[in-house]
């Protein structure tokens, strides 16, 4: 695990395929970022994509993005890209800019994944960043933001420009390819559900739906209604666990425009 020159509170760890050589000057590989869920297993998201990498000559960035930053017990930091002055979406852009400084990837335009609350990161990302991306692919995220200007950050886009001094980029959207995938039996909501009174809470909070399966087809609804064409895969059997989702993850990568 390496630390993030840009801001030493956060650190990454890489998986760079065999075929890697140092002495090859002009081969360069495909970057797949994989963001963690609330557990921060970050090591296991990288280790899941390794067999990808070793196929399809890829190189894996997953970052930690660690509990209790700036307030003791804390865990949702990063999922909503900005947190008490925190730009998480700058924080993983720096450490893309310091990887690629170093090894011979794609940084231009990547690959982003994330389960659970890295599928929160991930399609918010997108919305601020999809010039930076080939592809994304959003796995069980607890809470979803709805492309949705009838609503404000985080239930919709509404004041998007304004939050995060960039305004959302349709037609760059458009060209993201996008994957949405869920477990068939992650039906579980104590841990997803926003009452009216908790800090979270927003008026339009429950137009999302009140599992994460209706919330990603609610997300995968609002893409398509904004021209973003999306797969969405629901996994038979599978509840709230990143292994079983894993192999469906690459099919984004597959879709993205060849370089």
């Amino acid at each position: 695990m390496y630390a993030c020159q840009f801001d030493q509170r956060f650190s990454y760890c890489l998986y760079v395929p065999r075929s890697y050589s140092e002495d090859d000057d002009d081969r360069r590989y495909q970057l797949i970022v994989a963001v963690h869920g609330t557990g921060r297993d970050a090591y296991g998201c990288r280790d899941l994509l390794a067999d990808f990498c070793e196929e399809n000559d890829c190189i894996v960035l997953a970052p930690l993005f660690p509990c209790g930053i700036e307030e003791p017990g804390e865990l949702s930091n990063y999922k909503f890209i900005e947190y008490r002055g925190i730009r998480y979406d700058h924080v993983l852009l720096a450490m893309v800019d310091e990887i690629a400084a170093i090894w011979r990837v794609h940084s231009d335009r990547f690959m982003l994944t994330g389960f659970s609350g890295g599928g929160h990161f991930t399609h918010r990302f997108a919305y601020l960043h999809p010039d930076r991306l080939l592809a994304i692919s959003v796995a069980a995220p607890g809470v979803v933001t709805l492309l949705d200007p009838s609503h404000p950050w985080w239930v919709g886009v509404d004041d998007l420009a304004t939050r995060f001094d960039r305004p959302l980029d349709l037609d760059a959207l458009q060209q993201v390819a996008v994957h949405l995938v869920v477990g068939g039996d992650d039906t579980e909501t104590w841990e997803i559900t926003i009452r009216e009174g908790d800090s979270l809470y927003q008026p339009g909070a429950d137009v999302q739906g009140a599992t994460r399966i209706e919330r990603l087809h609610s997300l995968a609804s609002s893409f398509e209604k904004n021209g973003v064409p999306v797969e969405v895969d629901v996994v038979p059997g599978v509840g709230h666990e990143l292994a079983p989702l894993m192999p469906a993850t690459p099919r984004a990568g597959r879709r993205s425009p060849p370089r």
